[in-house]
C-alpha cells in the first residue's frame, strides 16, 4: 500500500503572492482616498466658505457607507468579488480624475464633490466584505489572524499618513490630493488584475431578491450564538469608546489644553493603534480569541479613568496609546474566528453586518458622549463611560459563549462553520 504523500506546508505571507499583491494595492488605495477625504472640506470651504456645505459633503461618504452596506454583502456573495473589488477602484478613480478637471478648469460645485463622496462611499463599502470574503480564498488558515491584523495596521497607517499628506498637498494646489487618489486607486486597480482569487461556486439554490438575501444573512449572523456575541462584543467597544474620545476631547479643552496637544492626543490614538495592529498575531497566539476579546475590555476599563486625573494633552496622548495597543487584537481574534466559521456563500453578509453594527455605534458613541460631556460635568462623564466598559469587561469575561473560543483555540481546533 503506497504511503500519501506528505502535506506540504502553506505557504507564509511573506512569500504569499496574491496577498502580497492585494495588501500593497490597498495601502496605496487607502493612502490616496485619506488624503482626499481630508481635502474635501477643505475645498468646499476654500469654493463656498460654507460650513454646512463642507459637512454635507463629508456626511455623504458616511451616508453612502450605510446605505449601500447591507445589500453590499449580498452582491459580494452572489457576485464575483474580484470583479466587485475591481470596479470600486475603477470607480474610484475615474470620480477623483472628474473632480481634478472640475477644480483644475473652476468649475468644480457643490454637487460634483457630494457625487464623487458618494461613489467613495459606496465603494468603501462593497471593497472591504469583499477583501474580508476572499482573505480564507488567499491565505492558509493558520495564517488568517495574522493577515486580519495586517489589514487592520495597513488600515491604520494609510489614515495617518494619507491625512497628514492630504492637508500639506492641497496647500500645494486645491486638485493635487485628488490627482493622488487618482493615481494610486489606478495603480490598485492595475495591481488587482494579477491576484489569483479562486472561482467561486455559484450560490446553491440560485439568487433571490436583493431584500430576502440581506435579510437571510442578517437572520444566520442572529442565529449563530459565536457570531452573535462577537459582534455585539465589537458593537459595545466601539460605542463606548467613542463616547469617551469624545468626552475626554471636551473635557480637555474646557481645562484649557492648547489645541496642538489635543491634536497630538489624537495622533499617539493612532499610533497606537498601528503599533497595536503589528504586535496583534504575537498577542493573539499567546492570548488566544478569548483572551484578547476579554483583555481589551479591561485594557479600556482600567486606563479610561486614569484621563480624569490628568491636565496634560500630551500625557492623556500616551495613555491613548495604550489603549490603541489592545483593540487590535480584539479585532483580529473577533474576525478571525468569524471569518473561519461562517460558509463562503454567507461571508459578504457576514463581513457588511459587522460593518454596519460597529458603523452605527461608531456613529451612537459621539451623540452618547456630548450628551454625558452636557448632563454631567467632564470628570465624571468620562466615570460613567468608564463604568460602562467595566460592566462589559465583567460580561464579556464571564461569558460562556467566549470562553469556548478560549477552548478551540488552546485545542488547535479549525474554527470552520459547524
Amino acid at each position: 500500500m503506497t504511503a500519501a504523500p506528505p502535506v506540504s506546508p502553506p505557504v507564509p505571507l511573506s512569500r504569499n503572492r496574491d496577498y502580497r499583491l492585494l495588501w500593497g494595492s490597498q495601502a496605496l488605495s487607502e493612502f490616496g482616498f485619506h488624503a482626499a477625504v481630508i481635502a474635501f472640506p477643505l475645498l468646499v470651504l476654500a469654493l463656498t466658505g460654507s460650513a454646512a456645505a463642507s459637512g454635507l459633503v463629508m456626511g455623504t461618504i458616511a451616508a453612502a457607507q450605510m446605505v449601500v452596506g447591507l445589500p453590499a454583502g449580498v452582491l459580494v456573495d452572489r457576485y464575483d468579488r474580484k470583479a466587485i473589488m475591481l470596479g470600486c477602484e475603477a470607480a474610484q478613480a475615474v470620480s477623483a480624475i472628474s473632480l481634478v478637471v472640475a477644480v483644475w478648469a473652476g468649475a468644480a460645485t457643490v454637487w460634483h464633490m457630494v457625487a464623487v463622496a458618494a461613489v467613495f462611499g459606496a465603494s468603501a463599502a462593497l471593497f472591504e466584505p469583499a477583501e474580508n470574503a476572499s482573505l480564507p480564498a488567499l491565505v492558509a488558515d493558520d495564517h488568517l489572524p495574522t493577515a486580519v491584523a495586517m489589514n487592520t495596521a495597513r488600515a491604520s497607517m494609510g489614515q495617518l499618513a494619507g491625512t497628514a499628506t492630504g492637508g500639506f498637498l492641497f496647500a500645494v494646489g486645491r486638485f493635487v490630493p485628488f490627482l493622488l487618489d487618482a493615481v494610486t486607486h489606478t495603480l490598485s486597480f492595475v495591481a488587482l488584475l494579477f491576484v489569483r482569487l479562486p472561482r467561486r461556486e455559484r450560490p446553491p439554490g440560485g439568487v433571490g431578491p436583493l431584500g430576502r438575501e440581506a435579510l437571510a444573512g442578517l437572520r444566520w449572523v442572529w442565529r449563530e450564538r459565536r457570531i452573535r456575541v462577537t459582534v455585539a462584543c465589537a458593537v459595545v467597544l466601539n460605542l463606548f469608546f467613542s463616547a469617551f474620545y469624545l468626552v475626554v476631547i471636551v473635557l480637555a479643552e474646557s481645562r484649557g489644553v492648547p489645541s496642538g496637544e489635543v491634536g497630538v492626543m489624537a495622533a499617539m490614538l493612532g499610533v497606537g493603534g498601528v503599533v497595536g495592529a503589528l504586535v496583534a498575531p504575537v498577542l493573539y497566539r499567546k492570548l488566544g480569541s478569548y483572551g484578547a476579546i476579554v483583555a481589551v475590555f479591561w485594557a479600556l476599563a482600567v486606563c479610561a479613568p486614569v484621563t480624569a486625573l490628568l491636565d496634560s494633552g500630551y500625557l492623556i496622548g500616551v495613555l491613548f496609546a495604550l489603549m490603541a495597543l489592545f483593540p487590535p487584537t480584539a479585532n483580529t481574534a473577533i474576525m478571525t474566528d468569524q471569518l473561519l466559521r461562517t460558509p463562503d456563500e454567507l461571508r459578504g453578509r457576514l463581513t457588511s453586518t459587522l460593518v454596519l453594527a460597529c458603523g452605527a455605534a461608531g456613529a451612537a458613541g459621539p451623540a452618547l458622549g456630548g450628551s454625558l460631556a452636557q448632563i454631567v460635568p467632564g470628570d465624571r462623564a468620562i466615570l460613567l463611560c468608564a463604568a460602562g466598559m467595566a460592566a462589559a469587561a465583567v460580561l464579556a469575561t464571564a461569558s460562556p459563549t467566549l470562553r469556548t473560543l478560549s477552548r478551540r483555540h488552546e485545542e488547535g481546533q479549525p474554527t470552520k462553520a459547524d
